[in-house]
C-alpha cells in the first residue's frame, strides 16, 4: 500500500533529461484534465488525461507521458486504484515489466529506463514489494533531489513517502518549500506546503503540520484550487484532532468533506473521516470512534483510500476495545501485520504489538506491550511510543497495579508532550490522577479553594465529564469502571458538592465547563 500525502506528482514530468526539445501546445484534453485536477471531480480529469495521453502516445511522447502522470495523481485522489494503475501502465506502454532492476542498465535509453523504473516501483509499492520498490524508487529520489528545483523535490518528496521514509520526505519536502518561496512559484507553493505538513504528520509533529497546514490554505486563497485546498483542510483536520479542540476539528474537516464529496476526493474524504474519529477517541467517545471508522476498515462502497485506509486500522482497534464491542478484531490486526511486515511505515511493527496487547487475555497482554515498547524505542516516534505507554498504563491501574502504572502514564504525559498531541496529554494527565497522582506541571481543580476541591481525583474527573454530557454508561467505559462504581462515585460528589442533578452540578462547576446539552427524556439527567 502507498500511503503518501497525494499519490504521484504531476511534475515529475520534468525530471528526466528533454534534451532540449520544446514542448508543442497542450491538447484540449490536457487543459481540462489539468484544470478538473486542481479543481473539479477528478474522476473526470482522470479520463480526460488518460484520453490525452493515449492520443499523444505515437505523436508526442514526453507530452503523452506527462499526460500519463497527472492521470496517476487524479486517480490517486479519487481512490481509484485500477486506474491509477492504468495510468502508469500508459507511462511505458510498449515495454514489459523490468525484471526490478535499477534504472539505466547498459544499452538502454536514459529517458525510457527512468519511466520503466518509475511505473515498476510504484506498482511494486501498490503490490506491497517495498524491498524492489526502494530498489527502483531509491535512484530516481536521489537524482531529483539532487537537482533543487521545487518541482523535482516535491517529486522526491513524494516518492520518499510512498517508500515511508519519513525523515528523507520531511528534508527534501522543507528543501522544496524554500525553493518554492526563492523562486516565486505561487502555484506550487500549497502544494508543497501539503506534502509536508502531511510527513510532519506522519511523523508525530502535529504543531508544525497545523502551521504549514495553514500556510497553505493562505497560499492557495490567493490562486484558489478547492481540491488542493480540501486536502490542506484534511490535514489541518487530523493536526487538530491530536492538538486543538473538537470544534476546530468539525471545521477543518467539514470544509474537506463538502469539496471532497463534490469532487470524488476518496484520499482527501478518508483523511477527513479519520480525523472526525480520532477526535472523538482522544476526547473519550470511543462509541463515536468506532462507529466512524468501521466503513473505512471493512470491504465496501465507504471502505478508506486504498493507499491509507490500512493506516486507520490502530485507531479502529483502539476504539472498539474501549467501547467495549464484542467484534474479533484478529483479522483486520494480521492484515495490519503483513502491511507493517513489508517496511511501508518503520512505526508500524510496534503499533501492531500494541493492538494484539489490547484483545489479548491478562496471560499474554502485558508481555505484548512491553514488547511494544522495546521496538518502539528503535524508531523516533514519539506520538506512537506515547500512546503505547498510555495504554499499557489504562491496562495496570484497571488490574490495580498503582505504580507501575503511574510510571507508564508518566512517560506518555512527557511523550504526548514532546510532539505538542495536546489533547492525548490532557487524556494521559487525567489517566495519572485517576491512578493516584497529581502531576506538579498541570493544575487542577484540587489544588483550588472552589467546590471541586473537595473531590479526589477520580471524583473529579467524573465529575467532568458528567458534566460535559457523558452519560453513566460512557463514563464507564472511559475510564474502565463499572456502572455501579460511577453510580456510586456520582452519589458521593452531590453530597459532597450539596446538589441534586446533572444540570446544578454543571453549574457548581462554571466556569470550567461548559453547559452540556439537556438531559433526555431517557433520563440522562440522573444518577
Amino acid at each position: 500500500m502507498g500511503h503518501e500525502a497525494t499519490g504521484t506528482d504531476p511534475d515529475l514530468r520534468d525530471a528526466p533529461p528533454t534534451r532540449g526539445e520544446q514542448l508543442p501546445p497542450t491538447h484540449a484534453e490536457m487543459t481540462l484534465g489539468i484544470g478538473l485536477l486542481r479543481d473539479g471531480p477528478v474522476s473526470d480529469a482522470h479520463h480526460l488525461l488518460l484520453l490525452a495521453a493515449r492520443t499523444l502516445r505515437t505523436t508526442d511522447l514526453a507530452r503523452s507521458r506527462e499526460a500519463a502522470v497527472h492521470a496517476c495523481l487524479a486517480a490517486w485522489s479519487a481512490g481509484d486504484r485500477d486506474g491509477y494503475l492504468t495510468a502508469l501502465d500508459a507511462l511505458c506502454p510498449s515495454t514489459a515489466p523490468t525484471d526490478g532492476e535499477p534504472p539505466a542498465a547498459d544499452g538502454d535509453d536514459p529517458l525510457d529506463a527512468f519511466w520503466r523504473a518509475y511505473r515498476d516501483g510504484m506498482h511494486s509499492v501498490l503490490h506491497g514489494d517495498f524491498e524492489r520498490a526502494n530498489a527502483l524508487l531509491g535512484p530516481i529520489l536521489n537524482i531529483l533531489r539532487a537537482q533543487q528545483q521545487t518541482s523535482r523535490l516535491l517529486s522526491a518528496g513524494t516518492i520518499a513517502l510512498m517508500l515511508g521514509d519519513l525523515v528523507a520526505a520531511r528534508q527534501v519536502l522543507g528543501l522544496a518549500l524554500a525553493t518554492a518561496r526563492c523562486e516565486a512559484t505561487p502555484t506550487f507553493l500549497p502544494r508543497v506546503l501539503e506534502h509536508l505538513a502531511y510527513a510532519e504528520l506522519r511523523e508525530g509533529r502535529y504543531h508544525q503540520a497545523r502551521v504549514h497546514a495553514q500556510a497553505g490554505l493562505e497560499a492557495a486563497g490567493e490562486h484558489p484550487q478547492r481540491n488542493v485546498t480540501a486536502g490542506l483542510s484534511a490535514v489541518l483536520a487530523l493536526a487538530a484532532s491530536i492538538a486543538g479542540d473538537p470544534d476546530e476539528v468539525a471545521t477543518h474537516a467539514q470544509s474537506a468533506l463538502h469539496i471532497a464529496h463534490a469532487h470524488g476526493l476518496g484520499q482527501t474524504r478518508t483523511l477527513a473521516e479519520w480525523a472526525r474519529a480520532r477526535a472523538d477517541l482522544g476526547h473519550g467517545n470511543a462509541e463515536h470512534a468506532a462507529a466512524r471508522l468501521a466503513p473505512l476498515v471493512h470491504e465496501g462502497p465507504r471502505q478508506g483510500h486504498f493507499g491509507l485506509w490500512m493506516m486507520v486500522v490502530p485507531c479502529y482497534i483502539e476504539a472498539t476495545v474501549l467501547a467495549g464491542h464484542d467484534a474479533d478484531p484478529e483479522h483486520l490486526i494480521d492484515q495490519y501485520a503483513r502491511w507493517a511486515s513489508r517496511g511501508a511505515d518503520p512505526q508500524a511493527p510496534a503499533v501492531v504489538l500494541r493492538c494484539r496487547a489490547l484483545v489479548a487475555n491478562d496471560e499474554h497482554s502485558e508481555d505484548l506491550f512491553t514488547a511494544a515498547l522495546a521496538r518502539h524505542e528503535k524508531v523516533d516516534s514519539p506520538y506512537e511510543h506515547a500512546r503505547t505507554h498510555l495504554a499499557y498504563g489504562m491496562w495496570l491501574r484497571r488490574r490495580r497495579r498503582f505504580v507501575e502504572a503511574r510510571a507508564q502514564l508518566r512517560s506518555a504525559v512527557m511523550g504526548f508532550d514532546q510532539c505538542g498531541a495536546d489533547v492525548w496529554t490532557k487524556q494521559a494527565d487525567a489517566e495519572l490522577r485517576a491512578a493516584g497522582e497529581t502531576p506538579t506541571a498541570v493544575p487542577t481543580a484540587r489544588s483550588g479553594t472552589g467546590p471541586p476541591a473537595q473531590l479526589t481525583p477520580q471524583q473529579q474527573r467524573i465529575a467532568h465529564l458528567v458534566a460535559q454530557g457523558a452519560t453513566n454508561r460512557e463514563v464507564a467505559r472511559q475510564l474502565s469502571i463499572s456502572t455501579r462504581t460511577v453510580e456510586y462515585h456520582l452519589r458521593n460528589i452531590f453530597t459532597h458538592l450539596g446538589v441534586r442533578s446533572r444540570v446544578a452540578l454543571t453549574r457548581c462547576l462554571e466556569p470550567e465547563l461548559p453547559l452540556p446539552a439537556p438531559a433526555d427524556s431517557t433520563g440522562r439527567d440522573r444518577i
